[in-house]
């Protein structure tokens, strides 16, 4: 029979697992993020079809900044919404 401090270290170190996981994934998202809205941008063109679609793409380089102001808006909502929820 397995005391309770070791079914409590074998879930830490499952958390912890999954920690590190979804910061690895997290990381290489923002890695690819990042080659296709600005590094790509500043390499010269490539004779490869997917470099060269990545290139010529602008979606994601506006994407992200006219996504702020969204993101303050609603940040500014939610933190109101508490305000009012915990003071009525």
């Amino acid at each position: 029979m397995r005391s309770p401090s070791s079914s409590s270290s074998s879930s830490s170190s499952s958390s912890q697992l999954w920690g590190c996981f979804f910061v690895t994934i997290g990381s290489v998202f923002f890695v690819g993020f990042l080659f296709a809205a600005v590094i790509s941008k500043l390499l010269p063109p490539s004779h490869n079809a997917l470099i060269s679609s990545i290139q010529n793409d602008w979606y994601y380089c506006f994407l992200v900044p006219l996504t702020l102001p969204v993101l303050v808006v609603a940040v500014y909502f939610h933190w109101i919404s508490m305000k009012l929820f915990k003071h009525a």
